[in-house]
């Protein structure tokens, strides 16, 4: 599946995709540091979560308040604020070659295996939003036991751009 235009792709697909440009990244209000790094052609974000403003996005732990299926949707939120970290930092998401890797944090009881369920959100949507030569990169996810503010989901990404 060849994309001619990410941007226009987006569009189309509907997506609501915040505008870090117009609103800022709020990444800030977690302490010292800078929405991204570019170096050369590899973009580093720093970390995302599932928040739709200031609202967070299914909060709590997986395997007691929240359930697999609402773990996928965070991901996929936070995805969504992944694209909107890319525009900020590149201008248009038409500059990714691909997303290189992501690290994703699950806040999850000792017991919860299906950290990996979790994280598909995130990249299901990429390779709905990329396709698969570009959007399916490596990923790694950890349970953890806790992140700020009550959030289930948390992601690094590295992008490589154009």
């Amino acid at each position: 599946m060849a994309i001619e235009s990410v941007e226009g792709h987006v569009a189309t697909l509907g997506l609501d995709v915040p505008d870090f440009v117009r609103d800022g990244y709020y990444g800030g209000g977690y302490g010292t540091m800078k929405p991204y790094h570019l170096s050369g052609n590899l973009l580093f974000l720093s970390g995302h979560v599932p928040r739709d403003g200031k609202r967070i996005i299914h909060p709590g732990r997986l395997g007691k308040d929240v359930t697999v299926a609402q773990g996928y949707a965070a991901a996929r939120a936070t995805g969504l604020n992944v694209l909107a970290g890319i525009r900020q930092a590149v201008g248009s998401l038409d500059r990714v070659s691909s997303i290189v890797r992501s690290l994703n944090f699950v806040v999850c009881t000792p017991e919860f295996t299906e950290v990996h369920k979790v994280s598909s959100g995130m990249s299901d949507l990429f390779v709905e939003v990329f396709g698969p030569e570009k959007g399916l990169g490596g990923r790694a996810t950890i349970g953890v036991m806790a992140l700020a503010n009550g959030h289930c989901f948390e992601t690094w990404v590295t992008v490589e751009i154009a």
